[in-house]
């Protein structure tokens, strides 16, 4: 059976920066159980105080574009800085099994056997934006064990990948060249969103197509609406094959840290960070405690049977669960 923590123990473990402790601190969160609840709402209110010392890295791009094995590269880049990384790998899960893989700590083997690196894969369980509900308590548990780099790779599914910019301060989208009109497949919203554009995969018979995309999207860029803190975006490219173009990315991504930190943009993002997360995680809780009230659940199967067969409508079958 596994040890029980006290709070107390919680405490001492992540101020010591104890990965193992981390790690139960953060499956201690994760957890539906009441007094499991409890306990981590008191962890985490705790230690506020040794929070807010990283720069949160949101990653994001379509499956393909080689997100695990560009954080790998990028994070061994950190390391080599001094830097202490942790790395939140959101999982799809199944939404007929409800499982996941779980497979980052297999595709970032060199990362994952580091000193200073910490990674932690967890289930999407369903939630859309390419985080789970509890990443942000997740990456305030990571800030209290003396991570000074959080860098929070996505599911990869598409529009709602804008939802992550929310917890993060950098959100850089990785992009490919080569798979056709370059413009054609831009989300203007994720473009909006990111403070950095990179063209992965720069290497071999693909180097020339690369630098040719970058061009495309830094020109891209322009049309958008001006950043309310004054950054420019910048779009890089870089091979993690050739390891090249990675210290490029961490340099843009300290000078966009410097930049928003003289505006005194950084704390103002982080004031909505906060926000948006206790927007998030009231919503979960007032959806739990409407779909836990006694018979609803019988009562929505019934409705689920009846708009099936075509006696309901899906917006008169809603109207009658809030009667």
């Amino acid at each position: 059976m596994a040890v029980q923590y006290s709070l107390e123990q919680y405490q001492q473990g992540l101020k010591q920066g104890n990965i193992a402790v981390l790690s139960r601190a953060i499956t201690l969160i994760e957890s539906t159980r009441e007094q499991d609840k409890q306990l981590a709402a008191a962890l985490i209110d705790s230690i506020l105080p040794y929070t807010g010392r990283s720069v949160r890295i949101g990653i994001t791009g379509v499956p393909g574009v080689g997100k695990s094995t560009f954080i790998e590269s990028f994070g061994m880049q950190l390391l080599s800085e001094g830097k202490k990384i942790a790395v939140l790998a959101i999982d799809p899960s199944s939404s007929i099994s409800k499982g996941s893989i779980l497979g980052d700590k297999t595709r970032m083997e060199q990362l994952a056997v580091q000193q200073n690196a910490f990674i932690r894969p967890s289930a999407s369980s369903g939630s859309l934006g390419g985080v789970t509900y509890k990443t942000f308590e997740t990456i305030l548990l990571c800030e209290a064990a003396g991570f000074d780099t959080i860098i929070i790779e996505t599911v990869g599914v598409g529009q709602s990948e804008t939802e992550v910019s929310h917890i993060c301060d950098f959100f850089l989208l990785l992009m490919l060249a080569g798979a056709g009109d370059e413009l054609q497949g831009i989300k203007r919203g994720i473009m909006e969103l990111a403070d950095g554009v990179v063209i992965t995969k720069a290497d071999g018979e693909n180097a020339a197509k690369a630098k040719s995309a970058r061009n495309e999207y830094a020109r891209a860029l322009h049309f958008l609406p001006a950043t309310t803190s004054g950054w420019i975006p910048e779009v890089k490219v870089c091979s993690a094959y050739d390891n090249t173009g990675i210290k490029e990315v961490a340099e843009m991504i300290e000078k966009f840290t410097q930049h928003q930190t003289t505006t005194g943009y950084f704390q103002h993002r982080r004031q909505q960070q906060n926000v948006f997360a206790f927007q998030r995680l009231l919503q979960e809780q007032l959806r739990n405690l409407l779909l836990g009230k006694p018979g609803l659940k019988e009562k929505i199967h019934q409705l689920e049977t009846d708009i099936a067969k075509g006696s309901i409508s899906p917006y008169s079958a809603v109207l009658e669960i809030f009667k």
